[in-house]
């Protein structure tokens, strides 16, 4: 297991770009945390340490972003979805067949659809700003 504690963004941003330097494709990282936490800035972190240049935004309304690279980084955001049978829907199984890097927020409501080989990333908010950000796991990472 590894833990940061973040005081600030460009911490947690920071944080994500150390774990993306840990791990080799085809990876998935599945993030936990309230809203407001901080899920998007440990993604934009990864991004930059996967040298991705693009601009990371949240994949909120579109579920997923995808941003070349090598490897690729895609982004999920499961918040707007009721199961995992709406993710089948959109071709998860095609995204987990690519030696992609594969970050998903709001793991918890398609917890169904992971096997255990997963980094498993818990932002956990200390106050307005802090944060404690664990990662655990990542048998195929």
């Amino acid at each position: 297991m590894k833990e940061w504690i973040s005081r600030c963004e460009a911490d947690t941003e920071q944080a994500g770009a150390e774990l993306a330097g840990m791990l080799s494709a085809p990876c998935t990282v599945c993030l936990y945390g309230p809203m407001g936490a901080g899920k998007t800035a440990f993604v934009r972190g990864m991004a930059a340490g996967l040298k991705i240049r693009d601009i990371v935004s949240s994949p909120t309304f579109t579920i997923v972003n995808e941003y070349p690279g090598n490897p690729e980084l895609i982004h999920f955001d499961m918040y707007r979805l009721s199961s995992s049978e709406e993710l089948f829907e959109i071709g998860w199984e095609d995204y987990l067949a690519r030696e992609a890097i594969l970050a998903v927020e709001w793991s918890e409501n398609v917890e169904d659809i992971f096997d255990g080989s997963e980094v498993r990333v818990q932002i956990e908010k200390l106050s307005d700003t802090g944060r404690r950000i664990t990662a655990e796991g990542g048998g195929q990472c």
